[in-house]
């Protein structure tokens, strides 16, 4: 499956979960279900999945966790606030660029209609 496919199932499984539980829970609740949607649809997912980060000669074990890493190629950063902030997105981007990853989806379940909670974030992906 390419990025943009499994995006698709991403972006599905989070309109189902939305229209079900509807916003408000915390993120926790969301990373856990996602997770387990994703698996019922096939999928191989990583939850905190821990990424090392190297800088000049300082090598960090763990620089962040990704919320979900799907089929290690689409990076999920899950939220659960009213709005997203402009560093959520520049968040994303630098967890792509770290990790080599082209697609990544920030996915704010507090938001009132989830295609408003969804934003697509790229890292040199061929359209």
């Amino acid at each position: 499956m390419t990025e943009n496919d499994i995006a698709r199932v991403i972006v599905d499984a989070a309109y189902k979960i939305h229209t079900t539980l509807g916003p408000g829970l915390l993120e926790s609740v969301y990373e856990a279900i996602m997770a387990y949607e994703l698996e019922q649809r096939g999928l191989q997912v990583t939850r905190q999945q821990p990424v090392p980060v190297a800088y000049e000669r300082v090598e960090l074990d763990v620089g962040f966790r990704a919320d979900l890493m799907v089929e290690d190629k689409v990076i999920v950063e899950l939220k659960s606030v009213e709005r997203i902030a402009p560093v959520h997105k520049k968040q994303l981007l630098t967890y792509l660029k770290v990790t080599d990853k082209r697609l990544g989806l920030l996915i704010n379940f507090g938001a009132p209609l989830i295609k408003e909670g969804i934003t697509r974030i790229v890292n040199q992906l061929p359209e």
